[in-house]
């Protein structure tokens, strides 16, 4: 397990809801081999290793609401305890030993999420998903061969919409970005509203100002809000990390509209995997791979704020996975 007393501490993202159904899964979270699996009193997470001999328990099933080890079919149940060994005649004590590893998980807000330190955090909020006039679409997962905070820089960094993104989320001939300010609020850093030139923000074709708003909710979990003043609306993105190795990494989001878009749901992820697609080549080669912590490694502009922010963020948590 890689080990960062902060990220262990925290709600990491692990799946998509959907992607639990009958039969367990297994997913690779901070070099943690990890078993997902469902029974009739919800979503549990095990170390993915029966003590027994050593197999993967996602190789098994779920039965009788246990979690059944494909190798030898003992059966733990979703406390990790081991309540049925069928090689044990009768009379004979199941061994204390006998337990799989649990990690505490939730489910919210259309994923699974997971803390491998041991431990309940609060949960943090995100707003517009308690809020009926809402939709939601949920997107990824997205492989990167990149560390999470250089994934989640990029999301952060306003400056490259119209270079990387020209023609959807910017324009050449608008690449310049106003002063803006970061601020505290409460556990959050949270950006003053940025204009950004979109040249079709709406699908009518007609270019205008959108204004943004990023937000630093944990280290590996962001969002952004677009608001179009004319039309009245918002749109959220909502953007988390999973860990999977020190070097790749898996991106999941929420996109969240306070309006009808006349697009479907596979509309819209087709166009963020597009806009992810743009961005990912550059993340991927992006040097040297640890965000640096130092300000003065590399040089930032005033456009950078939210960047800078979010890296003395990470240096004062401490955050180690990803940075130098």
């Amino acid at each position: 397990m890689i080990q960062d007393k902060v990220l262990l501490e925290d709600w990491i993202v692990v799946c998509r809801s959907t992607d639990v159904g009958e039969k367990p899964i297994q997913v690779i979270v901070m070099e943690e081999r990890l078993v997902v699996f469902r029974n009739d009193t919800g979503v549990h997470i095990f170390k993915d290793l029966c003590i027994h001999r050593g197999a993967a328990l996602s190789l098994g099933e779920v039965k009788n609401n246990c979690l059944v080890c494909p190798y030898h079919a003992w059966e733990f149940d979703q406390n990790g305890d081991c309540v049925k060994i069928p090689q044990l005649t009768e009379g004979r004590t199941i061994p204390n030993k006998a337990k799989s590893v649990v990690y505490p998980c939730q489910e919210k807000y259309g994923y699974i999420w997971v803390n491998l330190a041991g431990n309940k955090p609060d949960f943090f909020h995100y707003e517009p998903m308690e809020k009926a006039n809402y939709r939601h679409i949920i997107w990824g997962p997205q492989e990167v061969d990149a560390k999470p905070p250089r994934i989640v820089e990029n999301f952060l960094d306003v400056g490259h919409l119209a270079i990387v993104h020209q023609g959807s989320l910017g324009d050449e001939t608008h690449q310049e970005i106003e002063d803006y300010s970061v601020h505290q609020k409460g556990d959050r850093l949270v950006s003053d509203e940025i204009p950004i030139y979109q040249p079709n923000p709406d699908g009518t074709g007609e270019g205008r100002y959108v204004y943004y708003t990023y937000e630093i909710i944990r280290p590996l979990t962001v969002l952004f809000t677009k608001k179009d003043r004319k039309k009245e609306t918002n749109m959220t993105i909502i953007l988390t990390i999973r860990p999977e190795t020190k070097d790749k990494s898996v991106a999941y989001g929420i996109m969240s509209f306070d309006y009808e878009t006349g697009l479907s749901d596979e509309d819209h992820i087709v166009f963020q995997d597009q806009i992810f697609g743009e961005d990912k080549p550059v993340v991927e080669n992006q040097k040297p791979e640890e965000l640096p912590l130092d300000l003065q490694v590399e040089l930032s502009l005033v456009s950078d704020r939210m960047s800078i922010a979010y890296r003395q963020y990470l240096k004062e948590l401490g955050v180690v996975l990803g940075t130098n």
